[in-house]
């Protein structure tokens, strides 16, 4: 029975407001995820138990179907406190809304035995694929799978060759069982560390068809799961759920950063000057445009949502232009919040460089997200200028 919106509501606030209460815990175990390139066991276990993982999950198999907003407020939420955790969660549980397109008998091999069972991903285009019948052979090693520990699916990209008359290869989803690949771990790096994005490898598996999904399918809204998962939640394009989650995490961490910025310049005096930093007028305007940025962005990400899950339910297209000019808003996202957190850190002074100062691990988390593509604002704003000045559209991850 399809749930009543006020109860949907209700719902939706208790679990951010669990994500809000856990936040100062992640704060404390952020350590000894950066230490052991990993997110803490009993971090996953407080994010199941906490429902958070279901948000966007289809009701057939235990899930809340609730709005994309409320996932990514929850993973805002979990940011203020560590972005490592924040990042894990945000790109694991959108795996829960991706795998409702796939096709049922693919579904049901996942969640059928256990609805609880995560799947990580890294959907670089580098997979060997070879057509067989059923299905393809499917090999190659992957970079930057965050969270894979956690989980017992992979969701892996590669390239269909191009069948006969055809000039372009066809850019697939595979979704494999742990049995199939092993984790690789090199997770060495100056930001993000608690998110052990290890790599993954594939040799000779076999994929069955229905194990796949199509970009294409992903694109145009129509995917082989919507034939058992109708609600409108899985009729929004793949890629505007899935940028938002790689670069959500910074606008929670920049509302973390906020915080500890201010109960730092509360007691901060100059030992050089003797001035106080809460009467450091550089100081006063970096907190007030960190503020008015960070309430900015939030509003978009928000608004955009609330079009696009109002187009679904109407059963309406968004138009290109439209889905293109949101890329853009996320792609923006992680660049801005570096930039602001770069600022605040520059009047903590000297004790503002040291590792032991949480803030300096936002930086860092901050500057390692802006290298992932989604995030690389330099293409994305080339083509949504294009389009703005009359060009064609070039990217087609929208």
């Amino acid at each position: 029975m399809q749930q009543k919106l006020s109860e949907i509501q209700v719902g939706a606030a208790e679990l951010i407001a669990r994500a809000r209460a856990m936040a100062p815990v992640l704060a404390e175990r952020a350590k000894k995820a950066e230490r052991e390139s990993k997110i803490p066991d009993e971090t996953i276990a407080d994010f199941k138990e906490a429902g958070f993982f279901r948000v966007l999950q289809p009701k057939r198999y235990g899930g809340y179907e609730m709005d994309p907003e409320v996932f990514y407020e929850i993973q805002m939420a979990i940011a203020e406190g560590c972005m490592s955790s924040a990042w894990v969660y945000g790109v694991v549980a959108v795996h829960n809304w991706q795998l409702a397109l796939f096709d049922a008998r693919a579904q049901e091999e996942v969640w059928g035995k256990e609805s609880s069972v995560l799947t990580s991903s890294t959907y670089m285009p580098v997979g060997k694929v070879v057509p067989v019948e059923g299905g393809f052979k499917f090999s190659g090693r992957w970079g930057f799978s965050s969270g894979s520990e956690h989980c017992e699916w992979v969701l892996l990209g590669g390239l269909v060759p191009p069948k006969e008359g055809e000039t372009m290869p066809e850019f697939r989803t595979f979704l494999l069982p742990r049995s199939d690949y092993k984790i690789i771990s090199n997770w060495d790096v100056l930001g993000l560390k608690g998110t052990g994005s290890h790599d993954i490898v594939v040799d000779d598996a076999f994929v069955p068809a229905y194990r796949t999904h199509k970009s294409k399918d992903g694109f145009m809204c129509d995917s082989p799961g919507n034939a058992v998962n109708t609600a409108p939640l899985y009729r929004l394009p793949f890629a505007q759920i899935f940028v938002r989650a790689v670069s959500t995490a910074s606008l929670g961490a920049l509302q973390g950063a906020i915080q500890l910025f201010r109960q730092y310049a509360a007691s901060r005096v100059s030992v050089n000057t003797g001035a106080k930093t809460t009467e450091d007028i550089g100081a006063q305007m970096a907190c007030a445009e960190a503020e008015a940025a960070l309430d900015e962005m939030k509003l978009v990400l928000l608004r955009n949502f609330s079009s696009l899950i109002e187009a679904a339910r109407d059963g309406g297209a968004v138009p290109i232009e439209t889905r293109v000019q949101y890329r853009y808003h996320s792609a923006t996202v992680t660049e801005r919040c570096a930039a602001h957190v770069s600022c605040l850190l520059r009047y903590c002074g000297g004790r503002g460089i040291y590792l032991s100062n949480p803030l300096t691990r936002i930086f860092l988390d901050l500057h390692a997200a802006r290298s992932h593509v989604a995030n690389n604002i330099d293409p994305i704003a080339r083509n949504y200028g294009g389009v703005l000045l009359g060009q064609n559209n070039t990217d087609f991850f929208i």
